[in-house]
């Protein structure tokens, strides 16, 4: 199945090949907060090749306590569309905003939820950890 998105001005669009919309969670951590400019930030862990990215795409990275990220966004509005990181190789993490149909995804886990706003409620029933969880607790949150 052929998922489709795109930058907020349109001039990055993409397609995400897979066969179900994945798995989101929303992070909480103070890096997330200011980049999104929000009290958390959407997310969804894909493998690495399951999306193409067309248009002007610029890239940046940073180190955060030895983690690389390498972003990619839009070089003509900047809006975020993924990024890889170390702590995650071989995978691809994708804004989920970004997807024509957003409002079709939900979190299915929350991380880094020490961070969290105070004013905001999760949702009972859903795995949540004060921290980054343990690549196995996550990887069982958002696959099953």
């Amino acid at each position: 199945m052929i998922f489709t998105g795109q930058c907020r001005c349109a001039a990055v669009t993409y397609q995400l090949d897979m066969d179900a919309l994945p798995a989101v969670y929303a992070c909480h951590c103070l890096h997330c907060q200011t980049l999104s400019g929000s009290a958390f930030a959407l997310h969804a862990l894909l493998p690495e090749d399951a999306l193409r990215v067309d248009g002007p795409v610029t890239e940046y990275a940073y180190a955060v306590d030895g983690v690389q990220s390498h972003h990619q966004l839009c070089g003509v509005c900047h809006t975020r569309i993924s990024n890889t990181t170390t702590a995650a190789p071989g995978m691809r993490v994708l804004r989920v905003g970004t997807l024509d149909n957003s409002q079709a995804a939900a979190p299915v886990a929350h991380i880094w939820v020490s961070r969290k706003q105070a004013w905001l409620t999760l949702p009972d029933g859903l795995p949540t950890w004060p921290h980054s969880p343990t690549p196995q607790a996550f990887a069982q949150a958002l696959f099953g």
